[in-house]
């Protein structure tokens, strides 16, 4: 079973950065994905960015692209979520969730999730 620890949420104001890590250990062969969720107070998580582990391919939600940006780093086991001009309707808690392909995994969920890191978009 894959473990995974998100880092780098907090409060930052509109228009600002921040940078989101997930660190995953225990990974096999069945997660060839990993991904950024964020679940809204009231709303459903939704998949918002996902990366293949293996050539890299990734998919991103309408909503974030052109702002948000996913990479890996296969020698640490590490997928990080780069966050430009935030705005307060990015504010949700952030899930790290892995799972079988990246385009999947981000429309219909993982098999493993993290414990979230809160963002706050806020003046």
């Amino acid at each position: 079973q894959v473990q995974l620890v998100e880092s780098g949420g907090g409060l930052v104001q509109p228009g600002g950065s921040l940078r989101l890590s997930c660190a995953a250990s225990g990974f096999t062969l069945d997660y060839s994905a990993i991904g950024w969720f964020r679940q809204a107070p009231g709303k459903e998580r939704e998949g918002i960015s996902c990366i293949s582990t293996s050539d890299g391919s990734t998919y991103y939600k309408h909503s974030v692209k052109g702002r948000f940006t996913i990479s890996r780093d296969n020698a640490t086991n590490t997928v990080y979520l780069q966050m430009n001009s935030l705005k307060p309707e990015d504010t949700a808690v952030y899930y790290c969730g892995a799972g079988s392909g990246w385009v999947r995994l981000c429309l219909l969920g993982g098999d493993s999730w993290g414990q979230g890191t809160q963002v706050t978009v806020s003046s």
